[in-house]
């Protein structure tokens, strides 16, 4: 059975295709479609209940690396650290990046993956050139912000239900080295983090805030600000080690509210300095849970819920606030709760998710029907504070609330392919 990343909800699928080579995918039009990756999105965006998935992790052969221009060309398959992998040694990166690199080119321009950097560098859709999309005729699309341009602005977030993006061309970021400078922050509370972190996001390229979220008080999300920006450095650009396996599914009794309170505690106090520098490498730099395989088997078989929100600077205090005050009066926990702010530069998807302000990230272990009625309570959070949710990272949104957030649906929904549908689309359309 193929799940996504938050292992809920669990479904079955009538066909799944593998093609090797780009020549060999066909699309069957007499059934429901949707292209996979590598099943990184955590809810159901990547699942087509009843219906077909076509799997892209074989189309994973590079085409051109311009090492002049800075850019380049692979099929769909290719993951982001098959392109670090090439392109760090010639002093590259990539342009933007989410935080794991288990993730295909393919994924990155259907969820219009953010990054560190969205401040400074929006959406990695601001930095594609270019790239071909299969419809469910077997007609070849080449899209581009001046060739089918529509159909490119559709295909970018689009969430894979335009068709299969077969291959793709991008710009890259040049860089002085693989190693970044690393500046670590702590801050009070809530409050305190929107004051220095507009201030913070000027001085450095990448930013992201880790919040203890079962902080109370005065002390209500407080937390550490982390910003670097790539530095010099005569270290090797790349570095030996696999990851840690994690081997079976937890216990239900692992992750609960005394553990993650104990972790969080722990976490805070690492960093017992107010303020700290280091030069690092980026892979511990962007990607800190690439390092442990599959760690979203510690929630359990039940699997896990990411609930991340974009909510505008304006009111963004009160409403933080209040959804850390229900967290903690739920008596919810979140492992890992990120927290930054995205910029003003808007992306050429036509149902991306950032917006300016800022952005919360929370992990919640499905408890079933209690961790459903409390996301419920953190919706009205939302909807009053003129925010939303990310469709990638959903399992459970209400349609009514889609709809709303993104009243471009309508506008997008004339691109989607006749013969192209997933699980999250008809719950979000019912």
């Amino acid at each position: 059975m193929i799940e996504s990343w938050g292992r809920y909800p669990k479904v079955k699928h009538t066909a799944v295709q593998t093609p090797a080579w780009l020549s060999d995918v066909q699309i069957d039009a007499t059934r429901s479609n949707l292209p996979l990756g590598l099943a990184r999105s955590y809810g159901d965006s990547c699942l087509n209940e009843n219906g077909a998935l076509i799997c892209t992790r074989h189309l994973n052969h590079f085409v051109e690396f311009n090492k002049e221009r800075g850019t380049i060309r692979c099929e769909a398959g290719v993951t982001l650290a098959d392109v670090l992998e090439l392109v760090v040694p010639h002093g590259y990166f990539l342009p933007v990046t989410p935080g794991t690199k288990f993730v295909t080119i393919g994924g990155a321009i259907a969820n219009d993956v953010h990054g560190k950097n969205h401040h400074a560098a929006g959406t990695f859709g601001c930095h594609v050139l270019q790239f071909e999309v299969l419809r469910s005729d077997n007609t070849r699309m080449l899209c581009s912000p001046t060739e089918n341009a529509d159909m490119f602005r559709a295909t970018i977030g689009g969430l894979g239900l335009t068709g299969v993006i077969l291959w793709a061309e991008f710009t890259l970021l040049k860089i002085p080295s693989a190693y970044i400078l690393q500046e670590n922050i702590r801050f009070n509370n809530v409050r305190d983090y929107l004051v220095h972190s507009r201030e913070n996001d000027k001085r450095f390229t990448y930013v992201v805030s880790w919040i203890d979220c079962t902080s109370t008080g005065n002390y209500l999300g407080r937390g550490v600000f982390t910003g670097g920006n790539f530095t010099e450095s005569d270290k090797p650009a790349v570095t030996t080690g696999a990851g840690i396996p994690f081997p079976v599914d937890a216990p239900s009794f692992v992750l609960n509210k005394l553990t993650i309170k104990t972790f969080n505690v722990l976490y805070y106090n690492k960093q017992y300095k107010e303020h700290s520098q280091a030069v690092v490498h980026y892979n511990p730099f962007f990607y800190p849970l690439d390092a442990i395989h599959n760690w979203n088997k510690g929630y359990g078989k039940n699997g896990f819920f990411q609930y991340q929100l974009v909510i505008p600077f304006e009111g963004a205090s009160d409403a933080l606030q209040e959804i850390l005050k229900q967290t903690s009066r739920f008596g919810k926990a979140s492992f890992v709760t990120v927290l930054k702010n995205f910029g003003a530069m808007r992306s050429p998807g036509m149902m991306s998710f950032p917006k300016e302000g800022v952005t919360l990230a929370l992990d919640f272990r499905n408890d079933g029907t209690e961790t459903l009625r409390f996301m419920d309570s953190l919706d009205s959070i939302v909807r009053t504070a003129n925010g939303r949710l990310y469709p990638a990272k959903d399992a459970r949104m209400k349609g009514e609330d889609f709809r709303t957030w993104y009243p471009q649906w309508q506008e997008f929904s004339n691109y989607i392919d006749p013969h192209f549908s997933s699980s999250f689309w008809r719950r979000v359309m019912a």
